[in-house]
């Protein structure tokens, strides 16, 4: 007779709508002896998704998009138990695994509820396309990966770490926006840094990638917020937009500062938004889902033209330096030629990861008000620009 998890998942997990799923959760509820194999066969569903390029914060994120808080609970138990079987996680897992959501305590009197949830989650799990990887799944191999080795936060990533922080802490927009410009410019500065070092010591690390996410609601606006950070360190961002997320390619201290940066500016551009959202209310708006998207546009177009601004004064600034210490050598080629040659490693490695993209022009915002106060929450200063446009996979 074929075993009841079998049947289970015969009915749950390879047929549509919610009757199979009360059907296999029905024969799970009524065999408690079942419990162990249901528990591994999940971990075997984790397995197989590390091996389609997904890596924890996805698997996490799509199964809280998609289902509900409490299956990403469920999902980062089986996570935390299948990593138990690697000696060693490959860069970024860690960081990844510390940030996991607490599983839930299975209700075991409540069987029923509890195989109808861990069914649903193998549903979706069984259910997810390959994407492209980022990085070696758990266990396989580093030579020919170009993987950095694990190392310590630099000094210089502190630093802008704790400028990043009093300036999401402060309530005042002019000194964020100066400990933000700063930050953007220490970063650039530690990418010149990086490069130029490379260069002398004929590094043969290529760019790797990493995965953002970029939740609903104003997700376009948010990816537009991404594309800037990335372009404006030197990196590319590619926008899945049905699966949440945007790639960023680029070397590992320009892909750190992406992911500090814009994490911050998510958090300022909130709550500058909600306190000029408070002051509209006042007075009597109701828009606010237009006002919201309008303005989390206009901060991100508009912190677009600032980041770019502080890097290339950054980069200016060490040019001059560079031509003062005296003509380039084979030894030292100077810095443009540097950086223009790890711009076109970028560009090469985006594009053979997304051979087929789209650049979208993004629809214009419809409340003035909204982007007048996400311009002014950006930057003080008038500057203009054309309407954003985003890399989308295609």
């Amino acid at each position: 007779m074929e075993p009841v998890i079998d049947q289970a998942f015969a009915a749950a997990l390879y047929s549509q709508g919610d009757a199979g799923l009360d059907t296999g959760a029905s024969l799970l509820a009524a065999d408690p002896a079942a419990d162990a194999e249901l528990l591994r066969r999940g971990e075997e569903f984790v397995r197989r998704a590390w091996e389609r390029g997904w890596l924890p914060a996805d698997l996490v994120r799509i199964v809280r998009r998609e289902l509900d808080e409490h299956g990403a609970g469920l999902a980062a138990g089986l996570i935390a138990a299948e990593v138990r079987r690697y000696e060693r996680l490959p860069p970024r897992w860690q960081s990844q695994l510390d940030e996991l959501p607490a599983a839930p305590r299975p209700n075991r009197p409540d069987r029923f509820s509890y195989a109808s949830a861990l069914l649903g989650l193998y549903r979706l799990l069984l259910g997810l396309p390959a994407i492209e990887p980022v990085g070696p799944p758990p266990g396989a191999p580093r030579d020919g990966l170009h993987l950095p080795p694990a190392h310590d936060e630099p000094r210089m990533l502190t630093r802008i770490r704790a400028l990043l922080a009093k300036a999401e802490a402060t309530g005042f927009p002019e000194e964020a926006e100066a400990l933000t410009t700063k930050a953007q410019e220490l970063m650039a500065r530690h990418s010149i840094d990086e490069a130029l070092l490379a260069a002398r010591t004929h590094s043969s690390r290529a760019p790797g990638a990493c995965r953002i996410g970029v939740d609903a609601p104003y997700e376009t606006a948010k990816a537009i917020l991404l594309d800037a950070v990335a372009s404006a360190n030197r990196c590319r961002a590619v926008w899945n937009s049905d699966l949440g997320f945007s790639t960023v390619v680029g070397f590992e201290p320009d892909l750190e500062a992406v992911e500090l940066l814009h994490t911050s500016l998510l958090v300022q551009g909130t709550v500058a938004m909600t306190r000029a959202e408070a002051g509209q209310r006042a007075g009597g708006r109701k828009r606010t889902k237009t006002f919201r998207q309008s303005f989390l546009m206009a901060y991100a177009q508009r912190l677009g033209h600032r980041l770019a601004d502080s890097t290339a004064r950054a980069t200016a600034e060490a040019d001059a330096e560079g031509a003062a210490a005296g003509p380039p050598t084979a030894a030292d080629p100077g810095l443009l030629p540097v950086l223009a040659a790890r711009d076109m490693a970028v560009t090469d490695t985006a594009e053979r990861m997304f051979p087929r993209t789209t650049t979208s022009r993004v629809r214009g915002a419809t409340d003035l008000d909204g982007w007048t106060h996400g311009t002014a929450a950006a930057d003080r200063a008038r500057m203009g620009g054309p309407a954003p446009e985003i890399t989308d996979r295609g």
